[in-house]
């Protein structure tokens, strides 16, 4: 089985619709150098090509800054947080039937890549100590 349809029934089974007219793009081979100090990725190599993303936040915290922002074409999204020293953060996205899709932990000023996104809705949450301190909403389409 080929890794466009591998992907593209994973992206059926997220979010629930068919991955029509989706094409598989290779952005960095697996001998490219590894990324920056402070980046980790989530997955390697290949993922589905994606028109925008947006994020909707819906609980800011005074005291932590939490960034979930895409990159300049819109292919990847970037979770980053800045707050007190030695704490971790941890980013839960949720489907729109609540199911688990992705997860990534960092510890202040990282910044994390994910992208392995299929089209969709989804719910996030940012937890630091077992305290709720981000979340809202994002649009992959």
């Amino acid at each position: 089985m080929s890794k466009t349809s591998t992907l593209q029934k994973t992206c059926r089974l997220l979010t629930g619709v068919a991955a029509i007219g989706l094409s598989l793009t290779i952005l960095q081979p697996a001998n490219a150098s590894p990324l920056p100090a402070g980046m980790h990725s989530l997955s390697k190599g290949t993922f589905d090509t994606v028109h925008s993303i947006q994020v909707n936040k819906s609980l800011i915290s005074k005291k932590n800054k939490i960034r979930l922002f895409p990159d300049a074409k819109q292919q990847v999204l970037f979770f980053s947080a800045n707050g007190e020293d030695k704490r971790v953060y941890q980013l839960y996205l949720f489907d729109m039937d609540g199911r688990l899709v992705n997860q990534a932990s960092i510890r202040n000023r990282e910044t994390t890549v994910l992208t392995t996104l299929c089209e969709g809705n989804y719910l996030f949450e940012v937890f630091t100590d077992d305290e709720r301190i981000e979340n809202g909403h994002l649009v992959v389409r």
